[in-house]
């Protein structure tokens, strides 16, 4: 049977080198499920494949967007969608991977068909947000959404900001439009999820920041500046390099500098590695293994595709 093998972990426990590996096993492509390392501007801070790997390898949903482009789990699940249907015809398996919690949802179970939010809307939504604060668009949400109000965690703007915007866009509570069903897929799917000791991934994450600055994130960071304010920017390894070339200040009333930014990148981090595996550990489907077992991985997906 077609067989979709999604690899899928925190950032830094070594997806990518796996995913180069099983590609060469099964003669796949490799369909990226990362929302940020589609953005063609920011390869270094994102881990982007190099071009080398995607030399080696073809893989999709790789720097085909700007930073200014609107993209959403909706539009991925769809082009995703598409692209599978196409590439089955020559694959047996195909690799998909990626850390990024709601795009592998997206490609392995669907979401909720929402309506498309205009531009004049998400404008309008966002712009309240920098002048309001969040406290006021929380308000905003316990009004017109009670239900969602009670589900979503306030403190995730982004989160916050969507549901109003299908508040907006539609007239109706954003918790009436989520039912929640599954999609039936015309593929097998085989979740893997990859693991390693927290110490060893934390240590691992720590010497991959390192090695975003010796490439040249810093300069990269500059480069994208001006338009720190997009949403595709507010992610870890810019936030705290604009901060500090913003001239923002520590708890002690110190300003930010760049040794001091790039530590706090290395926090953040860690705390979003914590994040992704409590959201893919609560998916019993998924099997875990240490990425380096690799003949262990190969078998495992070898027995699932029969």
């Amino acid at each position: 049977m077609k067989s979709l093998a999604v690899i899928l972990g925190p950032t830094g426990v070594g997806k990518t080198e796996l995913c180069l590996t099983l590609a060469g096993l099964f003669d796949s492509p490799i369909i990226s499920a990362d929302s940020r390392q589609m953005f063609a501007e920011i390869p270094i801070g994102t881990a982007a494949p190099t071009k080398a790997e995607t030399d080696k390898v073809k893989h999709y949903f790789i720097g085909n967007l700007r930073l200014e482009d609107y993209y959403s789990a909706a539009l991925y699940e769809e082009q995703a969608i598409s692209l599978l249907n196409t590439l089955f015809a020559k694959h047996e398996v195909i690799i998909a991977t990626g850390g990024s919690m709601m795009y592998i949802d997206a490609l392995c179970y669907g979401i909720d068909r929402l309506p498309t939010v205009s531009k004049s809307i998400r404008n309008r939504i966002m712009e309240r947000y920098r002048n309001e604060g969040l406290e006021s668009m929380v308000s905003e949400l316990k009004r017109l959404d009670p239900v969602y109000y009670d589900q979503v965690d306030l403190r995730n703007f982004r989160r916050v900001l969507h549901a109003l915007e299908i508040c907006h866009m539609t007239g109706r509570p954003y918790s009436e439009l989520r039912t929640g069903r599954r999609a039936e897929r015309p593929f097998n799917i085989i979740k893997i999820g990859l693991t390693r000791p927290r110490e060893e991934l934390y240590a691992r994450i720590n010497r991959r920041v390192d090695q975003m600055i010796e490439k040249g994130l810093i300069d990269e960071a500059r480069r994208v500046y001006p338009k720190k304010g997009l949403n595709s920017l507010n992610t870890v390894g810019y936030k705290e390099l604009f901060k500090w070339m913003d001239g923002a200040l520590t708890h002690d009333g110190e300003p930010w500098t760049m040794e001091f930014a790039i530590e706090k990148i290395k926090q953040n981090t860690r705390i979003y590695s914590r994040k992704q595996m409590t959201w893919f550990k609560r998916d019993p489907e998924t099997r875990w293994f240490n990425p380096d077992d690799v003949s262990g991985i190969t078998d495992y997906i070898k027995d699932k595709a029969l």
